[in-house]
């Protein structure tokens, strides 16, 4: 019987995390009200960086980015990562910015 009670305490936890996990998506709405310095390519309103998460997600999307503005993004990146204290590891964006 305790066994039990151990997996429903442990399917309760998961679904209760699943929504926080979910909720770093920013909204169609919340994208519109972010400032133009919270993004990364702010004349096209593109990566959004509001938070850590964010800026990991640039890193991450940074390859989908078009050739001729992946310098500024990745300059982009790099500030967004010292402010919030991420470490980019991605050598592509270090190189893109001129780290490397």
């Amino acid at each position: 019987m305790p066994m039990a009670n151990l997996c429903v305490c442990a399917i309760v936890f998961i679904s209760e995390s699943m929504p926080t996990l979910m909720n770093d998506r920013l909204s169609y709405e919340e994208k519109k009200d972010l400032p133009d310095s919270m993004f990364g390519l702010p004349e096209r309103r593109e990566y959004p960086m509001p938070d850590a998460a964010h800026v990991r997600a640039a890193e991450a999307y940074f390859r989908y980015c078009p050739d001729h503005l992946k310098p500024r993004l990745a300059r982009a990146i790099l500030a967004k990562a010292k402010e919030y204290g991420v470490d980019v590891r991605s050598h592509v964006v270090l190189a893109a910015a001129g780290e490397v």
